[in-house]
């Protein structure tokens, strides 16, 4: 199986993203898989998930990431969790969780896993009540607060990463959510941008941050040694992440199937961004694994081809200070935003607001 992925050109899988629920507790605004209200959604058996995931593991997959939905509306997430843990070939194990249903019975129930590799990543869209809980719903900051100070009292802090989708909104809150979460003991901040995707495709007043709110963030970097400080202690966010890594080449190409994503619904993607349906393969959860990925080898194999053009084709990237390391952006975020495997990704003027910045 592992020889007609490699065969076809693509790279072997590494890291794996199953959605073992659409269900969630939350209706946030920017929500991309729309998760439904958790008492409808039907989840998948979790025997046929674990099958697939040690299917995965067979083919050389190290690390398992758990996503939704809300994991936790399922009564045997814990299982699923166990499961991996017990895997000896997997070095790595993330729950992502809104954090919304952790509690002493919760973290003592990922204590008990005794997995040096766990990992838990909790979504947070503010430093204030206000920002967060405009998009996630009434009390979600408080609660999602409640949950990482139970992580941190169990001892799991340092073993906790935030995870904060920027929009022009709440991007500013920056400085503010990295003094909170550091004070608290969390160890890890990561952001990622806005998608237009799914909900966020209907607006809600939702945008991606400005290139000047970038740029404003790229001064404070450089001037406030506190701030400095905790970005590179315990951060990756995207435009200090680009302004510190400019100067380097990107890798070209996407690296199709290192980082694959099985959707709530069995559908398998090259990864958790390029979720396009023509690229996909259906009922992985009901059907072996090797079947599902001789269907979608010469599927993905198109993909590297159309990654490699992008590189040279894009008119917008000639001449721009930051080719070398952008390469036109993520292909599947051009495709999210604009249903075109040939446009540069939607983040084309943060990323130059970051490449020339000095």
């Amino acid at each position: 199986m592992l020889e007609r992925v490699l065969q076809a050109g693509l790279m072997a899988p590494k890291t794996l993203t199953v959605s073992i629920t659409n269900g969630c507790n939350l209706r946030c605004l920017h929500c991309w898989p729309q998760s439904r209200p958790e008492l409808i959604a039907a989840p998948v058996p979790a025997e046929s998930i674990c099958r697939l995931i040690a299917e995965f593991v067979a083919l050389g997959v190290e690390e398992v990431i758990l996503s939704g939905g809300e994991p936790l509306t399922r009564p045997d997430w814990i299982d699923i969790l166990a499961f991996c843990c017990r895997q000896e070939a997997i070095r790595a194990v993330c729950l992502q969780t809104n954090g919304a249903k952790l509690s002493e019975v919760e973290v003592s129930k990922l204590n008990s896993l005794g997995f040096a590799g766990l990992a838990v990543q909790v979504s947070l869209d503010g430093a204030t009540e206000k920002t967060n809980d405009y998009l996630r719903g009434a009390g979600s900051f408080k609660r999602a607060l409640s949950g990482l100070t139970y992580l941190v009292e169990g001892g799991l802090g340092k073993r906790t990463r935030v995870a904060f989708t920027e929009m022009r909104h709440n991007f500013d809150e920056i400085p503010a959510l990295l003094a909170l979460l550091e004070n608290l003991g969390i160890g890890r901040v990561v952001t990622g941008t806005l998608i237009p995707k799914g909900r966020a495709a209907k607006n809600h007043g939702l945008f991606l941050p400005t290139p000047s709110q970038y740029r404003k963030l790229l001064e404070r970097y450089q001037a406030d040694p506190g701030f400095r400080g905790a970005c590179d202690r315990m951060a990756a966010i995207s435009v200090v992440e680009w302004y510190k890594g400019r100067a380097e080449a990107a890798r070209g190409v996407c690296r199709c199937i290192e980082s694959p994503y099985v959707s709530a619904d069995g559908r398998m993607y090259p990864c958790a961004l390029f979720q396009a349906d023509e690229f996909s393969v259906a009922d992985v959860f009901s059907r072996p694994l090797a079947e599902a990925l001789r269907e979608a080898a010469p599927l993905w194999s198109q993909l590297l081809e159309i990654s490699r053009r992008r590189a040279l084709e894009l008119k917008i990237c000639r001449g721009c200070q930051g080719r070398s390391h952008c390469a036109g952006g993520c292909m599947g975020r051009a495709y999210a935003a604009y249903s075109s495997m040939m446009r540069e990704e939607d983040r084309c003027s943060l990323r130059k607001a970051a490449y020339t910045f000095s």
